[in-house]
C-alpha cells in the first residue's frame, strides 16, 4: 500500500464508488497485521519535534473526517494521528471511514494509532448501521472479518513527553520521570479504584465482545462518563457508570497520569476541560447526526506534552441520512 493509493482510494469514495471487495480484505488485513502486535494499552512516546493528533468520536462522517484530515495532516515522521473510537455507526459513510484508517494504519503502523471505542462492537454494529451498511457494500463475510478484527483494536494508549513542559502547576501530575504523560481511552474509568497502567495492558481483548465482568468490560474503559458530582454513580446511559473529580484524581495520582482524555459524548464546543483539568473530552463528529448543531474538535500533543485545542464546523455531504443502513431506521440515536 502507498500514500497515493489512499488519496486514489479517497476520490474514489468521493465520487460514490465502493472499493473491490478483494481491496477492502486486504486493507482489513493489513491493519489486522498491526492491531495483533499491540498491547491493549499502547505506548506511544512523542520524540522532539514529534507531535499527535487526538481525535475522537467520527460515527461514519467521511466528509467531516476528510476535511479533520486536511487540518491535522496526514500521518508523518513527525506527526502521529490517534483515532479515540467509534469510528463506525450512524453516519452512513462508515465503510469509508473504516476503510480510510485503517489503510493509514496498514501503511503508518507506527504513526497511525487507533482506540477501540464501544461501536467497535457486533451489538451496537447490529443496531446503528455498520452491520447492515458492511453488508450492503462488501457482503456478510467481509462484516465478519471486520467484527473479529474490532476485537483486535487496542484499549487505550498512553500518550508520553520525552522533554520537559514550562507550562507546569504544582498541581501537575507527572509520570516518574517528572514528565506529562496522558491516558486515552474511549470512554473513561472504572468501577474500582486501584486499577494500574499495568493491568490495562495485559487485558485480553482479542476476540472478545464488551460483556459485563472484568475491566475491559463492567464496559468500562469504552462506556464510562465523568460526572460532577465526587464519588461513582449511575449512568445515564444505562450501561456502565459515571465517574467523578476525585475518582480521577486519585486514579491519575495513582499511576503518574497528568490527565485522562476521552470521547464517547457529544460536547458543543468539539470539547470540554473536565475534573479540574484532569479530564478532557474532544468529539470529532459535527453537527452529529446531522442535527445537534456541535462543533468538532481536536487536540494536538507536543513532545513537552503540552495541548492545544482545534475546533472545525461540518462540511456538506451528499443527501444521505444517517443510519441509512439501520435495522430498525433512526433507533436511539444518542446512545
Amino acid at each position: 500500500i502507498t500514500h497515493e493509493f489512499i488519496l486514489s482510494m479517497i476520490d474514489w469514495f468521493k465520487q460514490g464508488k465502493k472499493l473491490p471487495r478483494r481491496y477492502a480484505w486486504e486493507i482489513v488485513l493489513g491493519a489486522h497485521s498491526s492491531f495483533v502486535k499491540e498491547d491493549s494499552l499502547v505506548n506511544l512516546d512523542l520524540a522532539d519535534g514529534v507531535t499527535c493528533d487526538v481525535i475522537g468520536d467520527v460515527h461514519g462522517q467521511f466528509y467531516d473526517l476528510l476535511y479533520l484530515y486536511s487540518l491535522t495532516g496526514p500521518p508523518s515522521p513527525d506527526h502521529c494521528l490517534l483515532m479515540n473510537g467509534d469510528l463506525v455507526d450512524r453516519g452512513s459513510w462508515s465503510i469509508e471511514v473504516i476503510l480510510t484508517a485503517f489503510a493509514y494504519k496498514w501503511l503508518y503502523p507506527n504513526r497511525m494509532f487507533i482506540n477501540r471505542g464501544n461501536h467497535e462492537a457486533k451489538d451496537m454494529n447490529r443496531t446503528y448501521g455498520f452491520e447492515g451498511e458492511a453488508k450492503h457494500k462488501h457482503g456478510e463475510q467481509t462484516y465478519k472479518l471486520f467484527a473479529h478484527v474490532f476485537t483486535e483494536i487496542p484499549l487505550a494508549t498512553l500518550v508520553s513527553a520525552t522533554k520537559p513542559s514550562t507550562d507546569i502547576t504544582p498541581k501537575t501530575i507527572l509520570s516518574p520521570e517528572k514528565l506529562k504523560r496522558y491516558f486515552v481511552v474511549h470512554g473513561g474509568l472504572f468501577s474500582k479504584d486501584g486499577v494500574t497502567l499495568e493491568e490495562i495492558r495485559k487485558i485480553p481483548r482479542i476476540g472478545r465482545q464488551p460483556g459485563q465482568e472484568g475491566l475491559m468490560c463492567e464496559c468500562l474503559l469504552l462506556w464510562t462518563d465523568p460526572q460532577d458530582t465526587p464519588g461513582r454513580g449511575p449512568s445515564k446511559r444505562g450501561v456502565g457508570i459515571a465517574f467523578g473529580p476525585d475518582v480521577t484524581k486519585r486514579w491519575c495520582d495513582l499511576n503518574g497520569v497528568t490527565g485522562v482524555i476521552r470521547s464517547h459524548e457529544v460536547r458543543e464546543n468539539g470539547y470540554a476541560i473536565e475534573h479540574d483539568g484532569l479530564c478532557t473530552t474532544v468529539f470529532s463528529a459535527p453537527n452529529y447526526v446531522d442535527q445537534v448543531g456541535n462543533k468538532g474538535a481536536y487536540i494536538r500533543i507536543d513532545a513537552a506534552g503540552d495541548l492545544k485545542y482545534h475546533q472545525f464546523e461540518a462540511q456538506a455531504h451528499p443527501p444521505l441520512k444517517p443510519m441509512a443502513y439501520a435495522m430498525g431506521g433512526l433507533a436511539s440515536l444518542m446512545m
